[in-house]
């Protein structure tokens, strides 16, 4: 059995973070504009917090049962993370996602592909994710690990929480690279690795699972890969669901590519279900927070944003229905429709309060599966950057 699965995430459902919101640098006045389309641009805020995760995923034959535990768990694990806090400061979720360990990969390049660069784009993040498919190879946790170091755009001051999470259950040696050269340079970059050994927890520290996260101060935890994730249903997902029915309709695409964004939009709520039906709200609850932010091709989240100028979008990049409305009509339409969805996500809110409840009350623990492991590691982590939490 070869593999290393890399996943990565912070996460809190119904946990609360809050952070020392006095402690700034200099970098994080140094933020520049940044043009994200034809129309529609943002300015980051100076006084954001980010959470950035590299999703460094092992492909190779024996990982199925852990990347379908991955899948299944997806948006849960963005729930969690949904409620995360830092004083006044608003958060910013970027995911990465690296494939590795596959034969189809270009040896060259250490058997390693960047699927996606940093990445708020929550859809593309599950799209990607999905696509993924395993075959037999090399896994190099030493050279995936210096890579997403190299290659991403890693903030540069410490007030951001910069994380990787590498899962697997080959020897953490082999490869090109030494894991402690990807370690140390980690650790002078501010970024934690966390390992999660699929198998026997001793025999993980025998193999260097353990040292590997040891050297960055990280987590070192050990799992059952092949877990089968229990979607416990709740007497509130049907409602749930007709709501997320209600919350497509808010959606106004517009743009070259709005009209393929809102049918992946649609894609992933397939997805979703594929696996059941309580995996699907599950995503809806996603698409209910703050992390579920579409600027590039939506007109109500867009026009949050003070630069940008709904007449400036072309008339034949329009939905047929608005396209010979006027300007004041067309603000109008958005203003309804923005309204419209944040009563929506209100009620989606409330009703996952008691959702997540029951399935407390109905779920027996279990500290074998990723969800568990990256929680766990989440919590430490936060404490060492001036994080806290509460229950």
């Amino acid at each position: 059995m070869r593999t290393i699965f890399i996943w990565s995430i912070l996460l809190l459902n119904g946990i609360h973070f809050s952070c020392n919101a006095n402690h700034k640098s200099k970098n994080d006045l140094a933020i520049q504009p940044e043009k994200v389309q034809e129309i529609f641009t943002t300015k980051t805020d100076p006084n954001s917090r980010n959470i950035q995760v590299a999703l460094l995923l092992d492909t190779s034959n024996s990982m199925d049962g852990l990347i379908d535990q991955a899948k299944a768990q997806l948006w849960e694990i963005v729930n969690e993370l949904s409620y995360a806090k830092c004083g006044n400061h608003k958060i910013n979720l970027q995911i990465a996602l690296y494939e590795y360990g596959n034969d189809g990969l270009p040896s060259k390049e250490g058997y390693i592909r960047q699927v996606l660069p940093f990445s708020e784009d929550l859809d593309e993040i599950s799209k990607e994710l999905f696509r993924l498919t395993t075959n037999g190879g090399n896994e190099y946790c030493g050279k995936v690990i210096n890579t997403s170091i190299n290659q991403l755009d890693w903030k540069k001051n410490d007030d951001h929480l910069k994380l990787i999470f590498i899962a697997g259950n080959e020897p953490f040696t082999q490869g090109p690279v030494n894991y402690k050269d990807a370690a140390t340079d980690a650790l002078e970059k501010g970024i934690t690795i966390n390992t999660i050994f699929c198998g026997n927890y001793k025999q993980g520290m025998d193999t260097k699972w353990k040292h590997g996260a040891d050297i960055t101060d990280g987590e070192y935890s050990a799992i059952d890969h092949n877990h089968k994730t229990i979607h416990i249903a709740t007497p509130y997902d049907d409602i749930i669901l007709k709501l997320n029915n209600k919350l497509n309709g808010t959606y106004i695409y517009y743009g070259s590519q709005g009209a393929n964004k809102r049918s992946l939009q649609a894609e992933q709520d397939s997805n979703a279900r594929s696996y059941s039906s309580a995996n699907a709200v599950s995503r809806t609850v996603s698409k209910s927070s703050g992390f579920y932010k579409n600027k590039s091709w939506d007109l109500v989240d867009a026009s949050e944003d003070k630069d940008f100028e709904i007449e400036e979008v072309a008339k034949e990049q329009l939905p047929n229905e608005l396209k010979n409305k006027s300007k004041t009509e067309l603000k109008q339409y958005v203003a309804t429709k923005s309204k419209e969805r944040a009563e929506i996500q209100q009620k989606i809110q409330e009703l996952n309060k008691k959702r997540v409840e029951y399935i407390k009350n109905n779920r027996k623990k279990d500290d074998t599966n990723l969800e568990a492991a990256l929680l766990n590691a989440i919590k430490k982590q936060g404490e060492k950057k001036s994080f806290s939490w509460d229950e």
